[in-house]
């Protein structure tokens, strides 16, 4: 289970102002905490308020690789930016994302394949997130047919069926779901699966527990990597827990902090 730690974004207040005003100190102290909870990838989003994404981004991932060796997910609708950041990364990152739109393929694919770098993919248009498991799945087809094309290798590709929050969307958690085990019968090697975890849980009183509930359940259906909170130690003691009972790690007694320390 690929661990991409969600909390260098300028979502976050204390990252939002921190870029606004070019303060690496914030950024690199959560680049610490995360790499510390064991976190594989850490994503980096300038947010809204960045006045120049591509200067704020390349910014951002110059200021964490000072503190950390962690791979870098360049999360930004601007792909400019993810270039300008792509060149000065220390190790191949991954790119997010990638939405099932022909030119945004033609544009990132090359990239993803030119600086070796993973990339996340999304069962989505610009039309938006369609509802059913065959409609996402087909999506997913799609942008394996491109990766073929492209050059770019299916374990490098990440597929993101989308997921949205149960309060509002209640219906859709069960087809994502369906959606990653599709996935896994798409090519051999099958692609990877990853989701956007906190989302599920938005705006609910109980977060914590649906997130947890959410990430055990979709390693079941084959889920490879989430996004997510990696400070949260009872998420990470449930996946670490759940990839032992589906027999992807050996039992030890001190299981939990051996999942810890396989970071990349």
């Amino acid at each position: 289970m690929i661990m991409i730690g969600e909390r260098i974004n300028g979502m976050f207040k204390d990252i939002g102002k921190a870029v606004v005003e070019w303060d690496p100190k914030p950024l690199q102290e959560w680049a610490k905490k995360q790499e510390l909870a064991g976190a594989h990838y850490l994503d980096i989003n300038t947010g809204p308020n960045a006045e120049d994404q591509v200067k704020s981004l390349k910014w951002m991932a110059e200021s964490v690789q000072e503190v950390t060796n962690l791979p870098l997910c360049l999360d930004c609708t601007n792909f400019d930016a993810i270039e300008a950041a792509l060149k000065i990364l220390k190790r191949p990152g991954m790119i997010n994302s990638c939405k099932c739109e022909q030119a945004e393929i033609d544009r990132l694919f090359p990239l993803a394949v030119e600086y070796n770098a993973a990339l996340i993919a999304l069962c989505m248009t610009n039309k938006g997130v369609p509802k059913s498991a065959e409609d996402r799945t087909a999506f997913a087809m799609e942008l394996v047919a491109n990766a073929d094309a492209y050059g770019l290798p299916f374990e490098d590709l990440y597929l993101d069926p989308i997921v949205l929050p149960v309060n509002v969307a209640q219906e859709h958690a069960v087809e994502v779901l369906e959606t990653i085990r599709q996935i896994k019968t798409l090519s051999n090697p099958a692609p990877r699966t990853t989701v956007g975890l906190s989302n599920v849980s938005q705006k609910t009183p109980h977060r914590p527990l649906i997130n947890r509930t959410f990430a055990v359940m979709a390693m079941a259906a084959g889920l490879d990597s989430a996004i997510m909170d990696v400070n949260d130690e009872l998420m990470v003691d449930a996946i670490a827990t759940a990839r032992l009972v589906l027999n992807k790690d050996i039992y030890c007694d001190s299981y939990q902090k051996v999942f810890r320390q396989h970071s990349c």
